[in-house]
């Protein structure tokens, strides 16, 4: 069920980061109760997509988008998560990246989760609904 045509976008890029096992991480940003794919808001400075996520990943994740690996996924809505009443856009990429991944900045949790069987954990409706069934 998609969210209301009138209501605000948040329009973001997000990222698909899988480790050996197939499992992909997920975040949860403080004051958040639900976890979410990884990435964020395009700054002005920001050149494209993949600028954002570059810039996204080095700050909230510590970790480095490797040249090349991204592969575009999809383009989903859905109502935000932390924001009620919006709803969030997302450009979503596969990515590789190097380093290790630890939660900094604004996220305050990380979980590697299986697509195909997430179990209870809290998901936003954009990563439940559209990105991890992709995964599956």
């Amino acid at each position: 069920m998609s969210a209301p045509d009138a209501a605000p976008r948040i329009r973001i890029v997000a990222a698909v980061i899988r480790d050996g096992a197939g499992r992909s991480l997920l975040v949860r940003k403080r004051g958040a109760e639900v976890f979410q794919q990884p990435g964020g808001k395009r700054d002005p400075g920001d050149a494209d997509d993949l600028a954002t996520l570059a810039r996204e990943l080095r700050e909230e994740l510590g970790c480095e988008l490797l040249p090349g690996s991204a592969r575009f996924l999809c383009r989903a809505s859905a109502p935000a998560a932390n924001e009620r009443g919006h709803v969030v856009e997302a450009e979503v990429y596969e990515v590789q990246v190097r380093g290790e991944i630890r939660a900094q900045a604004e996220i305050a949790e990380l979980r590697w989760i299986d697509p195909a069987a997430p179990g209870g954990l809290p998901i936003a409706r954009l990563s439940r609904e559209h990105i991890l069934p992709l995964l599956r």
